[in-house]
């Protein structure tokens, strides 16, 4: 009996230190919950936030959905970091609406999330990271008014409906057209679905219906990807293209003189100041709660000065 009493005392006294011990070696684990996987800006974005990671000691685990018009993939995936306790969530909701229950349920769990890239129809989250996206839209729909004048036909190429972000600079460029340019009608609107053959079908239609059409707008990268192939397939007719991100194929667009101009984000800082406001949170550091990054339109006059080139091309490989 003697012995057990003395066992059990040094146990009781070991305890601390054991626990100490515990959470000394407890690395910290955040979801990364994308809208999708395969375009250069969500890789941009997983590379902000690896660095980020990298810099505080801290795991990340990158999971999003095949499509990003798959917002029930991009619930079950966030459900199972709930359940699996982790420390953090950074999210790209798919949906304001549909993504609410989740982002409700983590923050009754005690599981800080911080919002990315798109808004949502809740304030339970610690912070949002995201484009100034309705001024994006702004600075398209300037950049169209200067094309063509003042005067003339524009049809947009839409992205689909229930996405923040891109609903954001829709209507931005829409108030904008509306408001500062009373001579441009918007002649048609109508959605790509995120995708990049969905949109090339959409752009098609809508330069059959409007023949007399002057310009398009794109609000983001597969839409503007499908009308540039649009309008190349008519074998260089004179449309004015402005598109909203930039990969390698709108690009060379660019530089080709197919797209005029695309406005332009910042996803690697968005991944690494999203990921900074999760860590901060979890180490009891004040957050700030919005954090709305500057677009940038960029044509062929300043699209090789060094400023531009950091937004378009971060050090992807140097993180992933």
């Amino acid at each position: 009996m003697r012995k057990t009493a003395v066992a059990v005392l040094g146990l009781v006294l070991a305890a601390p230190s054991f626990f100490l011990a515990c959470k000394r070696e407890h690395k910290m684990t955040i979801a990364v919950i994308p809208k999708g996987n395969t375009t250069i800006f969500w890789q941009s974005v997983h590379a902000g936030a690896a660095k980020a990671a990298i810099e505080n000691g801290v795991e990340i685990i990158w999971n999003g959905p095949p499509s990003e018009t798959d917002y029930t993939g991009q619930l079950q995936i966030t459900d199972a970091m709930i359940n699996r306790r982790v420390d953090a969530i950074v999210l790209a909701p798919i949906d304001r609406k549909a993504m609410v229950g989740v982002v409700e349920r983590a923050a009754r769990e005690n599981v800080p999330m911080v919002i990315v890239d798109s808004s949502i129809d809740t304030g339970q989250y610690v912070a949002r990271v995201a484009t100034d996206n309705y001024k994006g839209g702004q600075i398209a729909a300037d950049r169209v008014g200067k094309l063509v004048n003042g005067k003339g036909t524009v049809a947009i190429v839409a992205v689909l409906p229930g996405g923040a972000s891109v609903e954001e600079r829709e209507k931005g460029f829409e108030d904008t057209i509306h408001g500062k340019y009373p001579n441009i009608r918007i002649v048609d609107k109508r959605f790509g679905m995120a995708d990049f053959a969905r949109s090339l079908l959409v752009s098609e239609n809508i330069l059959m219906a409007h023949p007399e059409l002057d310009a398009l707008f794109a609000s983001n990268e597969a839409s503007a990807m499908g009308a540039a192939q649009a309008i190349r397939e008519r074998h260089g007719r004179k449309i004015k293209l402005v598109g909203f991100d930039a990969g390698p194929s709108l690009l060379d667009d660019l530089r080709s003189g197919l797209v005029d101009s695309l406005v332009v984000q910042n996803p690697f800082k968005m991944g690494y100041e999203a990921l900074q406001a999760a860590i901060k949170k979890l180490k009891g550091q004040p957050v700030v709660r919005i954090n709305d990054l500057e677009p940038k339109l960029i044509d062929l006059q300043n699209l090789d000065q060094p400023e531009i080139q950091a937004y378009l091309h971060p050090d992807i490989k140097k993180y992933l």
